[in-house]
This record gives C-alpha cells, structure tokens and sequence, in this order.
C-alpha cells in the first residue's frame, strides 16, 4: 500500500477493538480507536480520515447518531457499522443514515480488511476521476487541478479556496450549492465567521466570472447559491 489510510475505529468493547486495532494496524493501516461515541466525534474533528468503522450499541453517544454528525461533516467518507443489532430495521436505518456497508457480529476479520480495502479503492478511483474533471462555463475554461481559469487567452490562477468554492459551484451548476455544504467541505464549519469569509470568495469569483454575461453566481437567500450559466 502506497498510502497508509487512517481509520476511526468507535468500539466499546475493549478485546474485540484492541484485537481489530491490531490486525489492522499489521496489515499497514493508521487506526485511532475511541470506546464511545462522543469520543469518536472528537477524533473525527480533530483529525482526517478515510473511512469510519462504527460500533452501534456505544456510550454517550450511539453509532447512529455519531454517523449523523460524521455526515454533517462529511457526507462522502465511507462508513461501516459494526453491530451486534442484527433486526432488519437497524439493518435498514443504518444504511438510511448513508453506511456503505452494515457488518454484524461476530464477523471475520479478513473479510473485513477486504471490504476496507474495496471501498477505499472505489473512493480513490472516484476522486482521480473528480481531479481530473475539466468544466467549460460559458466561454470560460476551468481546470481545477491546474487552478486555472481561461477566457479568451488570458488565465487566472485562482487561490486554494477560490478553486475549491468555484469546483463544487460547477459541480452544481444551475443548480443550488447549499451555503452549509460549501462551509463545511472547504472551511471545516459553518460559524458565522467562516461565512462571511466565504462570502468574500463569492465576491472574488463574481469579479473574475464578470467577463461573461451569461454567467451569474446567484445568492439564494438563506440556503447557498446557484453558478447559473444563461442561453446565449
């Protein structure tokens, strides 16, 4: 493995996460293990992670409402429930709440480590594809991985968070980018500061996009706002 992946492992029962910490950890991956919930989404704000394992049945806080907060968060970081709860209905409510798979116990830890390494395999692949993703608006150019922007020969190279903002704007376009989505991804949390921070970025890509009358960031007032490209 090229890369060592973290995970956030929430177990509260202490043979079986130290037994799963281990056997992870000697096939190269990175595990922080928490025994309850409010201590899994403490770790996970604290640090970044490529795929939450998620014990249901936790104290403080269960597995279904830490995954709640973890999607909040981040609503694409692959996430498995590890249960002891095998009801259909618990079943279906973790995948309802975004799981990528739901895992009961007792289950085989080889198995496991091959889910794992699937899905993060499929999440790569999904963000090689996104990077590489180019977006013609209007009669500009973007290239997010090069952070370019072009318009008749002249190119802007735009800021980390400008980049950022103005991918997911055209990600969405014509359509609404929710203003929490945004805050949360690029900023990390929707305070009030990071919004007006983020509002600034709005100001700079309007000033950029200008060029073009037929492109327009529109602010939906109270949800986000909406890159939207006019018929010529």
């Amino acid at each position: 493995m090229d890369k060592k992946y973290k995970i956030l492992l929430c177990e509260d029962d202490t043979n079986l996460g130290m037994v799963l910490k281990n056997y992870l950890e000697l096939n190269d991956y990175d595990v922080t293990l928490e025994r309850d919930g409010r201590l899994g989404l403490a770790a996970f704000q604290r640090e970044k992670f490529d795929i939450c394992l998620l014990d249901v049945m936790m104290p403080n806080m269960d597995g279904f409402t830490l995954a709640e907060e973890i999607r909040d968060v981040d609503p694409d970081i692959p996430l498995f429930f590890l249960s002891a709860k095998t009801m259909k209905e618990d079943i279906i409510q973790g995948y309802k709440l975004g799981a990528d798979d739901y895992i009961t116990k007792p289950f085989d830890s080889e198995v496991l480590l091959h889910k794992i390494k699937a899905i993060l395999k499929r999440n790569e692949e999904l963000n090689r594809e996104q990077e590489n993703m180019e977006f013609d608006l209007g009669n500009f150019h973007f290239n997010p991985k090069l952070r370019e922007l072009s318009i008749a020969g002249k190119t802007q190279t735009l800021s980390p968070k400008e980049n950022e903002l103005l991918r997911m704007l055209a990600e969405h376009k014509n359509d609404l980018l929710p203003r929490e989505k945004a805050l949360k991804k690029i900023w990390g949390s929707d305070t009030y500061f990071n919004g007006r921070s983020m509002d600034v970025y709005i100001a700079k890509l309007r000033k950029y996009l200008k060029e073009d009358e037929n492109l327009e960031i529109v602010n939906i007032h109270g949800n986000g706002f909406r890159l939207v490209e006019k018929e010529a």
